[in-house]
């Protein structure tokens, strides 16, 4: 379906589902060793392990078995605001950002997102993790963790949120695809935190151009019973 490429406060108005779509992998496509991913890469060190992995554009992401994707769209203008991979542990949420040469954007980052979630009322605690900085939040009936990590002149940032009673399993379930994952910054200049662009892949974008034709159709039928 060309979904997945092998190497190297919202309103609920504003999400498109599409169907689970499970990821077609061997059980030694890790390696011959068995051994774990030891990602993110570079796309200029992406390994050629096998790896099912969603092709966004700049993040392509492995997607656990079982799991669903969900396509978060700006109605507005009509662009991708986010791509969620649906686990039974959590909402993950896999992003990309230009960052500077020296690294250290998500040191400045991590600071500035547990002052904003404070300010908003969350239970915020810091830890390391084999990246460095990693961030837990309390919101309501809800658990986040945030993971990131500075890669060349990029950085890559990672959440979950579930419920509370997956506390435990739901940072492994992050940290497993973020390892896995692979960016691709582009070499264009841009301005330092600028999101990379997110690009869907063609059976996804397919999906939700054909449901939007359906409601606009489905509008357009109620319009015109409305008028009899």
């Amino acid at each position: 379906m060309g979904i997945f490429r092998r190497r190297k406060r919202k309103k609920a108005a504003d999400i498109d589902e599409v169907d689970e779509i499970d990821r077609e992998v061997d059980s030694d496509a890790e390696g011959d060793d068995g051994d774990p991913p030891t990602g993110p890469y570079d796309i200029s060190e992406a390994p050629d392990d096998g790896v099912a992995r969603m092709d966004l554009g700049s993040v392509k992401v492995p997607v656990p078995n079982g799991s669903q994707v969900q396509v978060e769209m700006d109605q507005s203008s009509g662009t991708v605001r986010a791509v969620h991979v649906v686990t039974a542990q959590g909402q993950v949420t896999v992003s990309a950002y230009a960052a500077p040469r020296s690294g250290g954007l998500w040191s400045e980052v991590s600071g500035e997102l547990a002052e904003q979630l404070r300010s908003d009322g969350a239970r915020v605690s810091l830890g390391r993790g084999e990246w460095g900085m990693e961030l837990s939040a309390i919101v309501g009936e809800v658990a986040l963790r945030f993971i990131g990590v500075d890669g060349p002149r990029w950085m890559l940032r990672g959440v979950i949120a579930g419920p509370q009673s997956e506390a435990a399993r739901a940072p492994g379930v992050l940290r497993d695809i973020l390892r896995g994952t692979i960016v691709d910054r582009g070499q264009a200049p841009m301005p330092v935190r600028t999101p990379l662009q997110i690009t869907l892949p063609e059976a996804i974008a397919s999906h939700i151009k054909n449901r939007q034709a359906q409601q606009a159709q489905q509008a357009g039928q109620a319009g015109q019973a409305g008028k009899l």
